[in-house]
């Protein structure tokens, strides 16, 4: 009876085992499927770092390039503000140059037209003095 009973406890350790067994092997495919779905999300976040890391080098890039084009191009308009200073300058200079020549010219016009006038008045006052002369010798 005691070996029976020792069979049948046995008999019912066994299932007991079988079924830890099934359970622990239940377990393991679980773990495994866990392990290959954990494997696969990881590839998934370095790809996905990867290609954040790409996109941040790409917008540095891009920024890097429109900054040197904004500041090759503040460089051009500065030598062209620089310019057209020295231009104005110079415009300004030979407007300057031309008025004080022209102020010149008209001076000496003017005084040349006292002159004419002068010596007209001068002729006319001898021509009328020339004509009372001969009046009064004829």
């Amino acid at each position: 009876r005691k070996l029976e009973t020792t069979s049948a406890q046995n008999i019912e350790f066994l299932q007991v085992i079988a079924k830890r067994e099934e359970s622990i092997h239940q377990c393991q495919l679980r773990l495994e499927e866990k392990t290959r779905e954990c494997s696969s999300l990881a590839r998934q976040l370095e790809m996905a770092i990867e290609d954040a890391k790409r996109q941040v080098e790409q917008t540095r890039e891009r920024a890097a390039s429109r900054e040197r084009v904004a500041q090759s191009k503040m460089l051009d308009l500065e030598t062209q503000l620089s310019r057209n200073k020295t231009e104005l300058n110079q415009l300004r200079r030979s407007k300057d140059d031309a008025e004080r020549r022209y102020e010149s010219r008209l001076q000496d016009l003017k005084d040349r037209l006292e002159q004419s006038e002068s010596t007209n008045r001068s002729m006319q006052n001898y021509v009328q003095f020339l004509k009372s002369s001969y009046a009064n010798v004829f």
